[in-house]
């Protein structure tokens, strides 16, 4: 008889469960959240194992490649998705969720979510890392502007090395705030250093990966922008439609159909949000910073038209996440074709 495992995933010990293809619960164990050892339960309690689940998460990449790497069907469930299902239960246990998980399994009604490579999560963990460096060093520098201006000093325009030089000005004038300001000046040059440090880092990264290059040569699309895009794909080719990455990172409507009732709403922002923000940034350096005449930006302007600018520009960053996607696929540098093709999408 075929059986089924599923694991509740916490941080030190995550709940076991294996049920049968009838859906009885056969075996409900506390096991060591380590691959080994849930490895381990699975050969000591399983029989003919179909597959061993779990939802995403923060420890799902882990356990996923670790697992699979000693031979295991694992599948990792989309957990929005699976929360759905799961709160018609009565009761929020983690043993009942780890059965409610393995009767998703048993009955087909989850949807698998794609587990990356390591070696895109690491480009993605440094990306991620000057993101939170370039916020820090935003945040401190709003914080010493306000703690500055209680006492009037208010700071001028300033980016860079001239932000450092206007706070020490307005120091001189005023010297017995430097034992609160100094510090957060110090930490926030560190940031910037830092920062910068791993900026130059990744456009080194860039100019040597043969698909950044190619991504690199669409207006508006920086080392940054072309490095998050391939580490979220990952494997272009799982996408068997272009346009099917638009929904990826959420940048299509909703739909709501019911009756007489048909409408669509906002996107839906579904998956990888800091993605997403990407190609919105790169529509808009496309439109604002290029000078190169293009179709994508006639048929920006004659769409923000009729909807506006805002709500053009998320469309236009679908369309950049097709092409992309389409360059990737085809081997084929950034021209005019694939804009008509775009256009045309």
């Amino acid at each position: 008889m075929q059986q089924y495992v599923a694991f509740a995933v916490s941080k030190q010990s995550s709940e076991a469960v294996i049920v049968d293809e009838a859906g009885n619960r056969l075996v409900s164990r506390k096991v060591a959240t380590d691959p080994l050892a849930m490895a381990a339960f699975v050969a000591k309690h399983g029989e003919n194992v179909v597959s061993v689940g779990f939802e995403a998460g923060p420890l799902s990449t882990w356990l996923y490649h670790e697992m699979t790497a000693v031979g295991l069907p694992v599948v990792c469930i989309d957990s929005w998705r699976a929360r759905a299902a799961l709160s018609a239960r009565l009761n929020k246990t983690d043993r009942t969720d780890a059965t409610g998980l393995a009767d998703l399994l048993r009955c087909g009604f989850y949807h698998p979510v794609y587990v990356k490579s390591y070696a895109a999560h690491e480009v993605r963990t440094m990306l991620k890392a000057r993101d939170s460096l370039v916020a820090q060093r935003r945040t401190l520098q709003n914080t010493i502007r306000g703690l500055l201006e209680t006492f009037g000093l208010i700071l001028g325009k300033g980016a860079g090395g001239r932000f450092a030089v206007l706070v020490e000005d307005a120091l001189a004038s005023r010297p017995s705030l430097r034992a609160s300001i100094e510090p957060l000046l110090a930490i926030w040059q560190a940031s910037r250093e830092a920062a910068a440090a791993m900026h130059r880092q990744l456009r080194v990264m860039a100019r040597a990966d043969a698909d950044c290059r190619r991504l690199m040569t669409t207006p508006g699309v920086g080392p940054i922008n072309a490095l998050a895009f391939t580490s979220a794909l990952d494997d272009p080719s799982r996408f068997h439609d272009s346009r099917a990455v638009g929904a990826y990172f959420g940048l299509t409507p909703r739909r709501y159909q019911s009756g007489k009732s048909d409408h669509s709403g906002k996107i839906s922002r579904a998956g990888d949000g800091f993605m997403r923000s990407l190609l919105f940034e790169a529509a808009q350096c496309l439109v604002f910073r290029s000078s190169r005449a293009l179709a994508l930006k006639a048929w920006f302007e004659a769409l923000a038209a009729r909807v506006g600018r805002k709500k053009a520009l998320v469309a236009l960053a679908r369309k950049l996440a097709v092409i992309l996607h389409a360059m990737l696929v085809h081997g084929r540098d950034f021209d005019e074709n694939l804009q008509a093709a775009a256009v045309a999408a």
